[in-house]
């Protein structure tokens, strides 16, 4: 019942993207095809931030239609949090069915999905459906000796690897469970087994970021501009508190945008406090609790003129702790407490109502304060079609792979067919060449700097009408003009132009060292921990189900 609720509500969620399309909105960014390019493999200026992701739909989207893919993974993100949720509830709580579908609710139908929804953060509300799993596999772990919950851990700490944040999240989780009690195997194994198997999921981004030297101090930057936000009517810690508080003010549904805001925090949280005394008489939850207040009151605190003057710091020396200084999405952390709390309710509630309408009073009233996380976000999360010249200019460039150069010269595209919303630039996961980009992010009217240097330089180069041959030497292969009519200080050949696209060959190349063999070496590391997971977790499933004892 659980899992039929849970594809229910994420089906709610994202039926826009079941029309054909792709998903191109913000940081989301879907194409017919991508390639093992050196961005794909992590091998380009800029920090690995999206690994294994792009290489997993490299090599998925020779088979299957890369826009079908992100699509399918983004519901079965949405649909594992809720029906991970349950099993939870379950496990800890032994929650029936009234309280694991409050616990679904709570997981899925939140001001965090909707704004990562927004920002475009498809494979990182895949890392997210897999916290509550992660929670499952540690407490089984600590409470047997089965080889069933090792192969689970595997598993899903290797599917919330498709991105570094995932990662980092669900081994997070899973070191908060190792201080669960139980009998089974003790908590240093646990914790060993935990920390072994997140550096093996890393190799992919730890590798890419030894080798290609992308990390950058300059991320220092932007710490302010990606600082958690207070929401109308509510203060950062409180906005936070209701899974809420997106850096970017543009990427949250508009029952976020008024005071309207107050009544979705105080269901939420009054549903999660009528639920927390229960939880807390559960030892196992305990940890979890912990680690939830510690989401929201951190990120909070990163938030204050000394949080973010000490993050500014911690990352000018130590480049790698970029990865947070988005500091809202680690708010993730506390949803698998937020579902124990919120089926835990039912268990407080059944004093004065029977569970089921326990159950859909709170289930109710979760989804009626924020109605429009139905559809898409109000609409707007939906597929797109591309206009035929990108096929073209794709087919063009990929026929003869030498780098690529772009304007616009910002990384954020605003395009007439896609909609009202920036996205990043498609061409570099559309085509097997180089595309130079700087990564510079202007928001609010600062820029943020990115760490593309090279790119940085030819840019400059085009800016000023620099010649063919300048252009050529600088090993820029293509010119492509992303936005109507081309600018009048290009002098270059025209090898196509329609009113959206102008690609220019320019003939130069780069050829910059390279460690392709190594990294396609790290990313079938995790490809492989992902198979073997699941086929150990099937396996020792069916054994389970199968064998019976002997009498």
């Amino acid at each position: 019942m659980a899992a039929g609720y849970a594809l229910a509500l994420s089906i709610a969620v994202t039926a826009p993207l079941f029309a054909p399309g792709y998903l191109l909105l913000r940081d989301a960014v879907s194409t017919p095809r991508s390639y093992l390019s050196d961005a794909a493999l992590g091998l380009s200026e800029a920090a690995p931030r999206a690994l294994p992701q792009d290489f997993f739909i490299a090599v998925t989207s020779s088979v299957v239609d890369g826009g079908v893919i992100v699509k399918v993974l983004l519901l079965a993100g949405l649909w594992l949090a809720g029906w991970g949720a349950a099993r939870l509830a379950a496990l800890v709580l032994s929650s029936g069915p009234a309280g694991q579908c409050v616990a679904v609710t709570v997981a899925v139908w939140n001001p965090y999905v909707a704004e990562r929804l927004l920002q475009g953060h498809w494979s990182l509300l895949v890392g997210y459906g897999c916290l509550p799993w992660v929670a499952v596999a540690v407490l089984r772990l600590r409470d047997s000796v089965s080889s069933a919950p090792l192969w689970a851990l595997l598993f899903w700490m290797a599917l919330a690897g498709l991105t570094p944040t995932g990662l980092l999240l669900a081994a997070t989780v899973a070191l908060a469970c190792v201080f669960a009690p139980g009998t089974g195997r003790p908590r240093w194994l646990c914790a060993t087994l935990t920390i072994g198997i997140a550096v093996l999921v890393a190799l992919p981004w730890l590798l890419a970021a030894a080798v290609a030297g992308s990390l950058s101090s300059s991320q220092a930057s932007g710490a302010v501009a990606f600082a958690a936000r207070a929401e109308p009517g509510l203060g950062t810690l409180l906005s936070l508190a209701g899974l809420g508080g997106i850096w970017n003010g543009e990427a949250v549904p508009d029952s976020r945008t008024t005071l309207y805001a107050v009544v979705a925090t105080a269901v939420l949280l009054v549903i999660v406090a009528l639920g927390l005394p229960v939880v807390l008489r559960r030892r196992a939850a305990v940890p979890l609790v912990v680690l939830a207040v510690v989401a929201v009151v951190v990120p909070a605190a990163l938030a204050t003129g000394p949080g973010l003057a000490l993050l500014e710091a911690m990352i000018r020396a130590l480049p790698g702790l970029g990865v947070v200084r988005d500091a809202q999405k680690w708010v993730a952390l506390a949803m698998p407490a937020y579902a124990l709390a919120a089926a835990g309710a039912v268990l407080t509630l059944r004093r004065w109502l029977p569970a089921a309408a326990a159950a859909a009073l709170c289930c109710v009233a979760l989804i009626a304060t924020m109605p429009d996380l139905a559809w898409g976000v109000g609409g707007k999360v939906t597929a797109v079609r591309y206009p035929p010249g990108w096929t073209t200019i794709a087919e063009m460039i990929n026929a003869d792979p030498r780098p690529v150069a772009v304007l616009p010269v910002d990384s954020m595209r605003q395009f007439a067919w896609a909609g009202e919303a920036p996205v990043l630039d498609p061409l570099p996961r559309w085509v097997r060449a180089d595309v130079l980009s700087t990564g510079d992010l202007n928001i609010g009217g600062q820029t943020v700097p990115g760490e593309g240097q090279r790119a940085r330089q030819v840019q400059d180069m085009l800016l000023r009408g620099a010649s063919r041959e300048e252009l050529a030497q600088a090993g820029v292969g293509w010119v492509v003009v992303e936005s109507g009519s081309p600018p009048a200080f290009l002098d270059l050949p025209v090898a196509y132009t329609d009113e959206h696209l102008t690609l220019y060959r320019v003939g130069g190349d780069h050829h910059g060292a390279s460690a392709r063999e190594l990294m396609v070496a790290a990313h079938t590391v995790w490809l492989a921990a992902l198979v073997v997971g699941l086929v150990g977790m099937s396996v020792a499933r069916l054994r389970a189900r199968y064998t019976t004892p002997l009498t």
